[in-house]
């Protein structure tokens, strides 16, 4: 039988990846998928392009805070995966309005219309950064949210929102929370694309503060691959970190990308005034996902941004319009 699955944003940079993973060669080939995305700057068809013609695949441009599309999506599906969110901090420190409506709004009348429609099955997509900063250790999915910016809190609150309808209506929600993504298709606002796409146009770079701030790196293959073992064997109410074992300051990541695009420090680096609020280091401890589900990162960090790197590089026809367009 197949099982029907609505995810949410799936034209973004992580939610496209999965899609072209669920149907792909390698995927467990008894679904079908729809696609539900706005299309907002970030969302682009063309990531779907490899998965277009699938016979298991439709696509729905639509807003996740409408409750008549997303009504009338729930009761044809059988899964949700929601992906769906705005996600850069820079924006919500501008402005954290839209971030508010779609991370806030849009989770609750997705999951509310999932209560509604008896879904059997809710996967919200979250992120490290709802832990606030962590100066040593890392944080077990049991530490207390302690968001710093517009946009972490508004991820928090839809986390929060997601699992009370788990313990109120019994909805089978399973929230993951992961480090910072990498790969190719990745919108080029995001720290390693910008840096990769100015490099290969002999621009400098932006290098906040001191460039010691601290994240832990994740293959985007390695969090598809973390999401997937949550939808599938996965508990409901659970909360799943997904890390990719990582770490390195901003500066340290600096120097790995000004190597691979062959640019040296003195002459394509430009220190620009921190971003306000600045979270110093994020770190998850991913001994639950190991230990329940069995999850590894399988991507090396070296061969995955030498990979990364060549991408945008045989790529120029996808990101030099979205740059031109964002003006970035």
């Amino acid at each position: 039988m197949t099982t029907r699955i609505l995810v949410t944003g799936g034209a973004g940079f992580i939610g496209s990846h999965y899609v072209r993973k669920l149907l792909g060669p390698d995927g467990p080939g008894d679904i079908s998928v729809t696609v539900l995305d706005k299309l907002t700057y970030a969302g682009n068809l063309a990531n779907l392009d490899e998965v277009r013609d699938h016979p298991g695949l439709a696509f729905v441009q639509g807003d996740i805070c409408d409750p008549e599309v997303v009504g009338k999506l729930m009761a044809e599906h059988d899964q949700v995966v929601h992906f769906a969110a705005e996600s850069h901090v820079d924006r919500s420190i501008d402005g954290g309005a839209e971030f508010v409506r779609t991370n806030v709004v849009g989770t609750h009348t997705l999951v509310d219309a999932a209560h509604r429609a008896g879904i059997a099955r809710f996967v919200h997509i979250s992120t490290d950064e709802v832990y606030g900063s962590i100066d040593e250790g890392s944080w077990p999915e049991t530490h207390p949210p302690q968001p710093n910016s517009p946009y972490s809190a508004t991820k928090a609150a839809s986390d929060l929102i997601a699992l009370a309808y788990h313990r109120t209506h019994g909805v089978d929600v399973r929230v993951t929370r992961c480090s910072n993504n990498y790969g190719h298709h990745h919108f080029p606002e995001k720290v390693i694309p910008l840096f990769v796409t100015n490099l290969l146009d002999s621009r400098k770079v932006p290098l906040y503060g001191d460039g010691a701030n601290v994240r832990d790196w994740l293959h985007i293959d390695d969090h598809v691959q973390g999401i997937e073992l949550v939808r599938t064997r996965g508990r409901a109410g659970e909360i799943y970190n997904i890390g990719g074992g990582t770490e390195l300051s901003n500066a340290e990541l600096t120097e790995l990308l000004l190597r691979e695009c062959g640019a040296d420090w003195r002459t394509s680096v430009e220190h620009v005034t921190d971003r306000k609020g600045h979270d110093r280091r994020y770190s998850v401890d991913c001994t639950k996902m190991r230990d329940e589900l069995g999850y590894a990162p399988r991507v090396g960090f070296e061969q995955g941004l030498a990979e990364t790197v060549q991408w945008y590089a045989d790529n120029r026809a996808w990101w030099e319009p979205l740059k031109k367009r964002a003006a970035l």
